[in-house]
Formats: C-alpha cells, structure tokens, sequence
C-alpha cells in the first residue's frame, strides 16, 4: 500500500478526509499544496485540472472528492472503524448526513469566506448574512435531528462525523451555535474531543490568520 493524500491542513474537506485516514491508522504521505512545495502544486495540477483538494492516491489510481475517498479507504483499505454501515438502509442515512453537513453547513461558511475574499465591504456584508441566515436554518434542524445521538447518525462515528467536524468547527467560526442549541454545542465539542479530529485541528493551527472572517480566541 502507498497512499498519498494531497491537500491543505486548513482546509476542511482535506481535515474531512484526514480524519478518516487517522481514524483506522492508515500510513500515507501528506503532499501538502501551497507555496513552498511547488512540486505538488505541479503534480496535483497535472493530475486534476479541475483544480480542486484533495486529491487521494493509492499507487498510481486517483480518487477525487472526499465522500468517494472516504468510501474508497473503506473497501481498499478497511480498519477497525466502519465508517460507512454495512446495511444499505442505514448506508443511505449516513450518505444523507454527509450530503447535509457538506451542502448545508460548509457551502454556506464557504460563501461568507468567498465574499470576505472579495475586499469589498459591501459583498462582505451580503455573504455573511446570506450563510448566517442558511447556517440557522441547518442549526435549528441538526439540534433536533441530534436528539438521543451521541454522533450523526446514533452511536457509531462514520463518514457523516468526519464530514460534520470540519464543517461545524468553521460555520462557528461564522455564526455562532447559539447556546439555544445545547445539543449541537455538545456535538460539537465532542467531535473536537475526538483524537482524530483533535490531530486535524492542532495541524492547521499554524494557518489560523487565513481565515478572512478573522479566527477566534478558542477552539
């Protein structure tokens, strides 16, 4: 086995992946993309046009977005954490929640760094409303949708969890969980508990000041 995952360690869909590749162990080379490893640049742009991370190698097959790699670790290279049930049904549930965290809370934390990144005060303004009035809308239902939950979908973590991480620890960053949402709060934090996590968020500590929205004193 020789994996090699490209990507950024601020970046939340490279944390996504990561942190299913910390959950079961699995060695692999981390090719980070940025300005001082302009060989990697070179190569993930050779590889994928498109130009989106990250990028995950197994030898010399590619898988591209984070919901299919996740998948593709699980069938080639399984551990002990099942990330993705084996009943169909339930499969289905955990494919749903991905969709929403990724659909539903980062799009929108994504639209507010977009307009933050513009310069323009006013487009920051509008991005910002727009996501916090999306992000309270994905608040209020994952608050009820967490009830009797340990993790997304019940007591297993999987692929949904490592989608929900990166993607709630940004949209706080964004608009804060009210503390109208206790159960959300406590999800939270429990994901940032969870090591696998926790190795992704000490990573991209050093990279915090490009968040456009300004990080927080936390976390």
């Amino acid at each position: 086995m020789s994996l090699a995952l490209y990507g950024h360690p601020f970046s939340s869909y490279t944390q996504k992946v990561l942190i299913a590749l910390y959950e079961n162990e699995l060695p692999f080379e981390f090719r980070c993309i940025g300005p001082d490893t302009p060989q990697h640049v070179t190569e993930w742009q050779r590889r994928w046009p498109i130009g989106k991370f990250p990028l995950l190698l197994d030898d010399e097959r590619q898988v591209l977005e984070t919901s299919i790699i996740i998948e593709y670790l699980q069938l080639a290279h399984p551990g002990p954490v099942r990330l993705l049930p084996a009943d169909a049904a339930a499969a289905l549930d955990v494919r749903f929640l991905d969709r929403f965290f990724d659909l539903h809370v980062m799009s929108p934390v994504q639209h507010a760094v977009g307009g933050a990144l513009t310069g323009v005060a006013a487009k920051r303004e509008e991005a910002q409303a727009f996501a916090q009035g999306k992000l309270e809308l994905a608040y209020a239902w994952l608050e009820g949708q967490l009830a009797g939950r340990c993790w997304a979908n019940g007591d297993d973590f999987t692929l949904a969890d490592c989608a929900a991480a990166p993607a709630l620890f940004y949209a706080d960053w964004t608009h804060r969980i009210a503390e109208s949402y206790p159960l959300l709060r406590a999800y939270r934090a429990r994901l940032l508990a969870r090591p696998s996590f926790a190795r992704a968020v000490e990573e991209a500590r050093p990279y915090r000041a490009l968040f456009p929205l300004g990080a927080p004193q936390r976390d």
